[in-house]
């Protein structure tokens, strides 16, 4: 407590005896009242402020008197962010602050930055299953279809091999499975997930409506030829739309699809962030061909056709193989479409990129 606190309050109390005390004692005396009655008085005056001070002291909070305690500062996160860089850039062995970084900015939406930490991650050690899915998760957001790869695949598979309760690993390989119109394998990647799941929620019944869709793909895909494995078409009744997407190649454009080159079809929210709501992949030879658009191809059940009311459609040739976008890749879409829509939906790729 402040002395000059104490102060005051004692000249308090000695101003209110001089001005307002002594001038009553006197008119009192003048007029006959007994000396007792402003004895009493001069008590109460003085005695108050002093019971009041000492129970501040007993149960109050002095240290409000020396004013209000400084808040910390508020963290600056970019500056976090650039501290543990530097850091990492004198301790690149430091694993933790790898993993920090990863999932510091994975939490930002700056896949690459995540994808490039948790590439050190596995430098540092191979058998991170955490850094596994991660890579694996923020590399498929840096696909402009969100395809989840060949090493994205490999790494989701090692993961769940080394922690089966992994429920991410389970989802994003499932996913990863599906895209490559391996549907029993997908089915059963999922499977292995339910068990894991709360029953009832939202996820779980999401992760069963996939099985069918998955159940569903496999079963026609057993009825097909083999030459035909890529005429994916759906008989299954899925929950939520089912966009029938036709798509055929320009004749102008057939000279340069080569043997190898691979199609991706794929829908996604028309003003919202690239990530496809539904999307699948196969051999380019096989054009023209036929899908089926539902939530079961969407890469998280939070964001599927089911979340939106519209989506733009849009097929693409890589040469690459990669979702990626390059020069040369062949394109087409269909523009934006109600996702309730019940007739066919034609592209044409009539475009190079």
């Amino acid at each position: 407590m402040k002395l000059a606190f104490v102060v005051t309050v004692v000249l308090m109390v000695l101003v209110a005896i001089g001005v307002v005390v002594v001038p009553l004692l006197r008119r009192g005396r003048q007029q006959g009242r007994p000396r007792s009655v402003f004895v009493v008085a001069l008590l109460v005056i003085v005695a108050v402020p002093l019971i009041t001070l000492g129970l501040y002291l007993k149960i109050g909070t002095p240290a409000t008197l020396d004013g209000v305690a400084k808040q910390p500062p508020a963290i600056n996160i970019d500056q976090a962010l650039a501290d543990l860089r530097a850091h990492l850039a004198q301790q690149p062995d430091d694993l933790q602050g790898w993993l920090l970084l990863a999932q510091t900015t994975t939490a930002m939406h700056q896949p690459s930055a995540s994808r490039d930490a948790y590439d050190h991650v596995l430098k540092l050690d191979a058998g991170n299953t955490d850094a596994m899915v991660g890579w694996a998760e923020a590399d498929a957001m840096l696909q402009p279809t969100h395809m989840i790869d060949e090493r994205a695949r490999q790494l989701l598979k090692q993961a769940v091999d080394k922690q089966p309760d992994n429920q991410r690993g389970l989802w994003l390989l499932g996913i990863g499975q599906f895209q490559q119109n391996q549907f029993a394998d997908a089915a059963a990647t999922w499977r292995q997930l339910q068990p894991l799941l709360q029953p009832g929620s939202a996820v779980a019944n999401a992760v069963a409506d996939q099985i069918k869709a998955a159940d569903a793909r496999s079963g026609d895909m057993s009825a097909q030829a083999p030459n035909a494995a890529a005429q994916v078409t759906s008989t299954d009744k899925p929950h939520g739309p089912a966009l029938r997407v036709k798509v055929q190649l320009a004749p102008a454009l057939s000279a340069r699809v080569g043997r190898g080159d691979t199609l991706f079809i794929y829908a996604r929210a028309p003003n919202g962030p690239p990530m496809p709501l539904a999307v699948t992949r196969m051999d380019a030879d096989t054009l023209p061909v036929s899908v089926t658009l539902t939530d079961a191809m969407a890469m998280t059940p939070e964001r599927s056709l089911s979340s939106v009311s519209k989506v733009f459609v849009g097929a693409r040739i890589s040469h690459s193989g990669q979702a990626l976008a390059h020069p040369g890749d062949l394109e087409g879409d269909a523009g934006v479409v109600a996702v309730d829509a019940t007739g066919p939906i034609h592209i044409t790729i009539d475009k190079v990129h």
